[in-house]
C-alpha cells in the first residue's frame, strides 16, 4: 500500500511546537532558533554571527502559533482563526496549510503521533 494513502487529510494533523518562544509586549510571538550545524559554527567563529536567531511572527502568525497546543488540529485552528479574525476567511485553509508546511520544513513544529506513528 502506498504511503500517500495512509497520510489522511493534512488539516486533520495536530501540530506541536518544537522551539522556545515568548510573547512580546505588543502581543506578537517571538520564536528563538538556535543556529547549529557545521556552517553555522563557522559563521559564528569567523563572521561573529549570533548563536541564536529571534524570529518575530506577524499578527496572524502569532495568533495561529498561540493556538498550537498539541490538542487542536489544523482544521480546528482554522475555525478559531475564521471566527476571531475578520478577513481571514479568504483562502483560509490554503494559506493556513502553507504556513504549517513552512513551519514543519524549518522544524519549528512536528505533528502529534497517532497510534504510535507520525502523522507525516
Amino acid at each position: 500500500m502506498s504511503k500517500k494513502k495512509n497520510r489522511g487529510n493534512y488539516i486533520d494533523k495536530i501540530p506541536m511546537i518544537n522551539l522556545a518562544w515568548e510573547e512580546t509586549d505588543d502581543g506578537l510571538v517571538e520564536v528563538t532558533v538556535e543556529n547549529k550545524g557545521f556552517y553555522h559554527f563557522l559563521a559564528q567563529k569567523i563572521f561573529h554571527k549570533p548563536r541564536y536567531s529571534f524570529i518575530k511572527l506577524d499578527d496572524y502568525g502569532s495568533f495561529v502559533w498561540k493556538q498550537i497546543d498539541g490538542t487542536k488540529s489544523i482544521y480546528e485552528i482554522g475555525q478559531i482563526l475564521n471566527k476571531e479574525r475578520k478577513g481571514a476567511s479568504h483562502q483560509l485553509y490554503e494559506r493556513l496549510v502553507k504556513f504549517f508546511v513552512i513551519l514543519e520544513q524549518h522544524h519549528y513544529i512536528q505533528y502529534k503521533k497517532e497510534n504510535g506513528r507520525d502523522q507525516a
